[in-house]
Parts: structure tokens; sequence; C-alpha cells
């Protein structure tokens, strides 16, 4: 079962946040870990602004190494905008609960702009 994860899911394992963490890296070991590439870009931007360029492109490098991260197409970008005229949320977490409706997976997220109840993303909080 594919679970698409959001860029906090990525930055609870890279905290070592728990329960989160474990729950985050085991789905990655399983091989059903995807994500968008507006996502990981998210990761980017806030581990450059911590940890500085080099650690940070290193990092994305070997999260793209594991998890299956998808370029934005048309038919993505057209959901994402329809999701984000429907709820409030950042565009970028648009784009992740419309991986996971295009995937028919769950979003794994602690998000609270995410976390809505009967949501067609179907989201998980794996620091609940």
């Amino acid at each position: 079962m594919t679970v698409v994860l959001d860029s906090w899911a990525i930055m609870r394992l890279l905290d070592g946040a728990e329960p989160a963490a474990s729950r985050v890296q085991a789905v990655i070991d399983s091989g059903e870990a995807a994500m968008s590439w507006i996502n990981l870009g998210e990761v980017l931007y806030i581990l450059r602004r911590s940890v500085g360029v080099e650690s940070a492109e290193r990092t994305v490098r070997d999260v793209e190494g594991v998890v299956r991260v998808s370029l934005p197409d048309r038919s993505l970008v057209m959901d994402a905008a329809a999701i984000k005229s429907n709820f409030a949320m950042s565009y970028a977490d648009a784009f992740a609960a419309a991986t996971a409706v295009q995937l028919d997976a769950a979003l794994w997220t602690g998000d609270s702009e995410l976390l809505i109840a009967g949501a067609p993303w179907h989201p998980f909080d794996p620091s609940a």
C-alpha cells in the first residue's frame, strides 16, 4: 500500500521525533513511500536555512534515493489547485493532498491544515 509523505513527515524523521520518525522510517523501508517534488522542495528550503546548502542538498538526494518522488504534471497541478480552492491550506500542502488522492494513498502528516476528517486524501498522523 502506497503512503504519501508530506514534508512534515520527512522533517519528523530527520529530527528523530518519535513515534513519527520510526513509523516514517518503516514505511520508507517497505518501499511504499511516495511524495511530490513540491513537498521535497519544502524540506530542502527548511534544511538550507538550518543546516546549510551542502548538507540540505545531500539530505534531499538521500531522500530521493529511498522515496518515490514525482514531478507534478498538468493533472496534479489542476488537482492541487482545486483542493487549494476548496480547503484552507498552503499551495504546497495542496500538492501533498493531490498526490495522495491521485495515488489513492494515505497522506502521512501532522499538519493541521491537512488533518481533516473525511478528506479525500485519507490523512494519517504518524505521531499520534
